[in-house]
């Protein structure tokens, strides 16, 4: 679809610009991908957000909207007639999404992240067993909000299901650097299922990264310290 003119500046290995790229492929928006380059910021990263000096940026209009919850929802209103609905359509139930991919990164994503940044057997085990009650959580968020349908938001993808869908590729990088199953097909089988669907969707599937590339980069990124 024709949309004007629409840019995103990001990274393929991040799962915050993945919410972007999943929001706009949803709405079946033609974006150009300006790819940054790790360890550098370039300078119109830096010119389009000038606060946080982060990714993700989209532009559209030559006008900047930057945080990838916040650029998510643009996305849904921005374009409210190209697609389906990623927000749901009831005050309570969008304030309940809000809530849980809030969540997400402040409690879930910090939880995930301290195995790999983890220092010896004992602080990885304890870090283990938080994301495996945050997880849980999760779980029964899912059943809660989906409904008995196949995502957070009912029938399609919606905002929750990215939140925390966008991890997913991560999810299994930590799950080998931890030799540890995290969603567990017994523990979690809502959500299991629903990582399935997930990663399967035409939205998704093309922009997950591949599990050996990721843990690659991740390698980079929280490199073990020496024995």
């Amino acid at each position: 679809m024709a949309t004007g003119d629409v840019k995103l500046i990001g990274s393929w290995a991040s799962v915050f610009v993945m919410r972007a790229r999943i929001a706009l492929n949803l709405k079946s928006i033609s974006y150009e991908f300006l790819q940054e380059t790790y360890g550098t910021k370039s300078e119109l990263l830096l010119k389009s957000n000038p606060v946080h000096k982060k990714m993700p940026v989209l532009i559209h209009a030559d006008k900047p909207v930057c945080e990838s919850n916040i650029i998510v929802q643009y996305i849904d209103e921005a374009w409210s007639s190209y697609g389906p609905s990623i927000l749901p359509s009831q005050p309570y139930d969008r304030a309940i999404a809000r809530f849980w991919a809030a969540y997400v990164d402040d409690k879930w994503f910090i939880a995930l992240r301290s195995i790999l940044t983890a220092r010896g057997e004992e602080e990885k085990k304890a870090a283990i067993a938080e994301v495996e009650e945050r997880t849980d959580h999760l779980e029964k968020a899912f059943i809660d909000c989906s409904n008995g349908k196949p995502f957070f938001n009912g029938d399609h993808i919606g905002y929750l299901d990215i939140a925390l869908g966008s991890f997913l590729g991560w999810w299994k990088v930590v799950e080998l650097d931890a030799s540890h199953i995290l969603l567990d097909e017994t523990k979690t089988p809502s959500l299991f299922k629903w990582a399935e669907r997930f990663c399967n969707d035409p939205a998704v599937k093309p922009l997950m990264p591949e599990t050996a590339k990721l843990a690659e980069f991740a390698r980079k990124l929280f490199p073990k310290p020496e024995a």
